[in-house]
């Protein structure tokens, strides 16, 4: 009977804890010690700046800073996994604010949550340390810089030095692996357009909102990438990872594991008038462009990856 009495005030020692944590704000969930241990797990003597960056973003960012504050650490620590940086302006990682719709008996709850994405310089940061590329870039195509796109032969004549305008007309991305096999994707604007709105999430599809809205480049690129490398590439444990982690909202379970969580097909992006100092500016570098699109591939049309 004492071991049972005992189970039983563990378990309700441990069901007051939860509790407890689930009520805290951000600032405090933070400086508790199992919230710092956490971090220092997984990035060691990395883990002070880390969790200080987090808490200027959070404090730089009245939308994010009413966000529950288990998803923001959920987060934040998938891009801790990945030793990606979470600094906006770097473009490795984001922690973004989420509308989440949900029905409760004939009524509809928001909830404010924070998702993870991944910028495209995460994955070619990951990509990088895989070993495995010799090259891998991609960029916007001006008009006036297309000369040529053959989807069968997967030709595609590029004029990097003939931009005619700051009309942006597609998308293209490029990988060489080390064993000598290239590919080269090309999206048209309204083939990246198209993919965006069947995607989207919330009511308005067609609507610019999140990401999309303020760095809509910068994620037309991200979904190139991230479709070319994992229909063609070679995709490490960390890159596997990032595909299906990418844009999902986490929590920590019982056992302070990470979890995706399931039901978001109500979730609407935050808008984007907050407080913030600069923009993120994700453009590729110019130098030697042309030279690396030697090998095309059109876009894929199915739905195996929810990008």
């Amino acid at each position: 009977m004492a071991t049972n009495d005992t189970l039983k005030n563990q378990l309700s020692e441990q069901k007051s804890q939860e509790v407890s944590a689930q009520s805290l704000g951000f600032k405090s969930l933070m400086n508790t010690p199992t919230m710092k241990k956490k971090f220092q797990d997984i990035l060691h003597e990395k883990s002070d700046s880390f969790m200080g960056s987090l808490m200027t973003l959070v404090g730089g960012d009245n939308y994010l800073s009413n966000a529950e504050p288990m998803t923001i650490i959920a987060s934040a620590l998938k891009a801790a996994t990945m030793d990606l940086p979470i600094d906006k302006n770097l473009g490795y990682a984001y922690v973004v604010p989420f509308n989440r719709k949900e029905k409760v008996g004939k009524d509809w709850v928001t909830h404010n949550e924070a998702q993870f994405i991944l910028g495209y310089k995460g994955y070619i940061q990951l990509a990088q340390r895989s070993g495995q590329y010799k090259a891998l870039n991609a960029l916007e195509v001006y008009e006036g810089q297309l000369i040529e796109w053959n989807p069968l032969t997967e030709e595609f004549i590029f004029d990097y030095s003939a931009k005619a305008s700051d009309k942006v007309i597609g998308y293209v991305g490029f990988f060489e692996l080390l064993n000598g096999f290239k590919k080269t994707v090309y999206w048209t604007k309204q083939e990246i357009e198209a993919h965006r709105i069947k995607n989207a999430k919330g009511y308005d599809k067609e609507k610019l909102t999140g990401a999309w809205k303020d760095n809509y480049d910068s994620m037309a690129i991200k979904t190139v990438l991230r479709n070319l490398l994992a229909k063609w590439g070679i995709l490490s444990v960390e890159m596997q990872t990032a595909v299906t982690s990418d844009e999902k909202v986490f929590r920590l379970d019982d056992n302070d594991d990470l979890i995706e969580e399931t039901a978001l097909n109500e979730a609407e992006p935050i808008k984007t008038d907050r407080k913030e100092a600069e923009k993120v500016n994700e453009k590729p570098t110019n130098e030697n462009q042309t030279a690396l699109f030697n090998d095309k591939q059109p876009p894929l049309k199915d739905d195996e990856y929810p990008f």
